[in-house]
């Protein structure tokens, strides 16, 4: 029986080693009002309690678009193209909240910057207007937070079907295969790419 999780994991590792720029990225899915949006997001793998083994995220602000655009559906697709393995993944995902501690060890990590913009957003939520360059950069000289802002949140993306594309074969035949979760396991079936 094979993982589909385990297999992207394993293609993620190997787009990494080889210093795959998109080997961290995702491009997430989502409907505003009736039209399409996506954006790309770093997907990032999110160590979960009791030492379980690390599960596919997403961190965002809740001053964002998307998360406003997150809670008009109950799914999200989202895509990954690691183009130095020749895979594609498309995994059609429900959205579980990431606990508050998580998140806030994880924004820890982050770099100054990233910080700093996510407090920005309490008064300049994301996506809004600023007079220039510069008026965005005075706004981001302050000294670096040592917590996340209340508004710093992550999903868990919990895939109920995946679709994996290898593009170079032997026989120049793309590999395509679905994925869909049942109760008891992943059910694999072989497309026509």
């Amino acid at each position: 029986m094979t993982d589909p999780l385990a297999l992207l994991r394993a293609d993620r590792a190997k787009a990494r080693a080889a210093g795959d720029p998109q080997g961290n990225l995702c491009v997430l899915a989502t409907v505003d009002g009736g039209e399409p949006q996506a954006r790309t997001l770093v997907l990032r793998e999110i160590e979960t309690a009791a030492g379980g083994a690390p599960r596919l995220g997403v961190l965002l602000n809740a001053t964002s678009a998307k998360y406003r655009q997150l809670g008009q559906s109950t799914a999200v697709t989202v895509h990954v193209h690691l183009a130095s393995v020749g895979a594609q993944y498309r995994l059609v995902c429900r959205l579980e909240p990431v606990p508050k501690a998580i998140v806030e060890a994880s924004w820890r990590l982050r770099p100054a910057v990233a910080k700093r913009l996510d407090w920005l957003y309490e008064d300049h939520p994301q996506g809004s207007a600023v007079a220039g360059r510069e008026a965005l950069a005075a706004m981001l000289a302050t000294p670096c937070p040592e917590f996340a802002p209340d508004s710093a949140l992550g999903f868990y993306l919990a895939p109920t079907a995946v679709e994996r594309l290898l593009l170079d074969q032997p026989d120049g035949v793309h590999d395509r295969r679905r994925y869909r979760l049942t109760p008891n396991a992943w059910q694999e079936e072989v497309l026509v790419p």
